[in-house]
């Protein structure tokens, strides 16, 4: 059986303990095209305008049969005293200190310069095997123009095309031969023999099943329930094995995304500033909370497509659009001092349109009660959260935190939400237990149209993330809302799934005929 689990952020299980290079250089150099080009992914926003990478952005790449952590920093431009470059450099900083080998990337096509020289100052103090990229090297002329930087003093200098893919191979040759391979795990005896054990009783289960499905009933080919030690699974559209949760973090710009991202993991891995708009590329982390694993995603802001101007804004609305679909659920960021507003509204409907679990978090709350300074009475808790259902009417099934997270307040309710609602996500009710449901509701009471109405034979959880029932229904007619959110309701009150929106599916008798 084939086993696969999507995530935000493509990773693999043990990444950390990978050896990681480090891409660095200055602004607009195509660090990030390199990155892109190494990984196989569009993860990181390439553009022709400066300055686009801010955070750093991990993500791995296989060579020569080894495995490598890859990490693309923002342009370096160390005496900017400008925030945001400052920011971008303590960034980078990070990268360094962290990485096994670093490559620096210039741009072949520009002259030397004194930030070359100091950048080259900068990594060779780390004691780190350093490796020039003359990137945009594209024709035999460029390759001569590129042999100018080994004024730098570097023994590794490599004219490579990014973009496309010419002399990349030689580098990432050099690197690994720069890079020790770790010892190779030979198992043991005892390790082969239970290994070997495992796999006959895969082999014998798997021949039970089959035989009793040949032989008997659905029922009988039923497999026995996992043992408690075996890795979790949940199905969907095929089998997942369960090794993180994804969770989007997203919201306007400038509500405190970036913010409550470092408040959660503890850390300073997302820039934060009073500039609107200062994430970009999507930014990850892994959280680990009472034996559960969460890969928290801080996304650029999402606003109107009037409002964006620039490319990079443009392209990040759009990755951050893309990494909520691929999310298990979202934390939609509030701004507490602004209220609930129509953009809140509108980005509450994407995700809960994508099928993602949702959590309300009220951010700032701390600006309208204890720390309010506009002489105005302290906000209520009650009456903002009733004016939020009000607005936000399509997502009464998720539940509302609030908090500061620049205080720090509230960080363990988030982590408890978002533990229940992934479970409630995945959980999965039998066709018996529906059909006794079923059998207690009364559809009389629901405000339907009598033309409208329709007979429910019975009906299943065809698959979970989010949870999908298909009715067995007398007329091929599509659910009148009334009807469909009674149903909801009733769903709801009995089995709970909590945060999660739920999807119905029509199948008629009659359907069949018709064809």
């Amino acid at each position: 059986m084939t086993k696969y689990r999507r995530s935000v952020v493509p990773g693999t299980p043990g990444a950390a303990a990978l050896p990681l290079v480090a891409i660095v250089g200055r602004p607009n150099v195509g660090k990030s095209t390199l990155f892109n080009r190494l990984t196989r992914s569009r993860r990181s926003i390439v553009g022709d305008e400066p300055g686009i990478t801010r955070d750093r952005i991990y993500g791995e790449y296989e060579w020569a049969g080894r495995q490598f952590r890859l990490v693309d920093t923002g342009g370096i431009v160390p005496d900017d005293p400008e925030l945001i470059p400052t920011e971008i450099y303590a960034q980078a900083k990070v990268a360094l200190e962290e990485a096994d080998a670093l490559v620096l990337v210039v741009d072949a096509r520009t002259e030397l310069a004194s930030p070359d020289y100091d950048l080259v100052r900068l990594l060779l103090r780390g004691g780190k095997p350093v490796f020039l990229a003359a990137n945009k090297v594209e024709s035999e002329a460029m390759a001569a123009a590129a042999e100018n930087y080994r004024q730098l003093v570097l023994r590794n200098v490599f004219a490579i095309s990014s973009e496309h893919g010419l002399g990349i191979g030689d580098m990432l040759d050099a690197i690994s031969d720069a890079i020790p391979a770790p010892p190779e795990a030979v198992p043991t005896k005892e390790e082969v023999q239970a290994a070997r054990e495992a796999e006959a009783a895969e082999d014998a289960v798997t021949a039970q099943a089959e035989t009793a499905a040949w032989e008997g009933t659905e029922e009988d080919a039923e497999v026995a329930e996992p043992h408690p030690d075996e890795k979790a699974l949940h199905r969907s559209h095929g089998e997942f094995e369960i090794h993180e949760t994804s969770v989007a973090i997203i919201g306007r710009p400038n509500v405190g995304k970036s913010t409550l991202l470092n408040a959660l993991t503890g850390t300073s891995r997302a820039i934060v500033s009073p500039v609107a708009g200062t994430t970009r590329d999507a930014v990850d982390e892994l959280v680990e909370f009472e034996g559960s694993q969460f890969r928290f995603v801080d996304t650029a802001g999402i606003r109107r497509k009037g409002k964006t101007h620039l490319m990079a804004e443009k392209m990040s609305v759009v990755m951050a659009r893309r990494h909520l679909e691929a999310a298990d659920v979202a934390l939609l960021i509030l701004d507490a001092t602004d209220g609930v507003t129509a953009a809140d509204a509108t980005i509450g409907g994407y995700a809960h349109e994508s099928g993602r679990s949702v959590i309300i978090v009220v951010n700032k709350w701390d600006a309208v009660t204890t720390g309010r300074t506009d002489g105005k009475p302290p906000a209520d808790r009650e009456i903002f959260e009733t004016q939020l259902r009000s607005v936000l009417k399509y997502l009464s099934y998720a539940p509302v935190v609030f908090l500061s997270a620049l205080e720090g307040t509230g960080m363990g309710r988030v982590l408890n939400e978002v533990k229940s609602v992934a479970a409630e996500r995945r959980k999965r009710v039998t066709t018996g237990q529906m059909n006794r449901f079923l059998e207690k509701i009364d559809f009389q009471r629901a405000s339907v149209p009598m033309s409208k109405r329709v007979r429910i034979f019975y009906m299943t959880q065809a698959a979970v993330a989010p949870p999908t029932f298909i009715l067995f229904t007398d007329r091929d007619i599509k659910l009148h809302f009334s009807f469909e959110r009674f149903l909801e309701n009733q769903i709801r009150e009995a089995f709970g799934f909590k945060g999660t929106p739920i999807w119905f599916k029509v199948r008629a008798r009659n359907a069949e005929k018709k064809e």
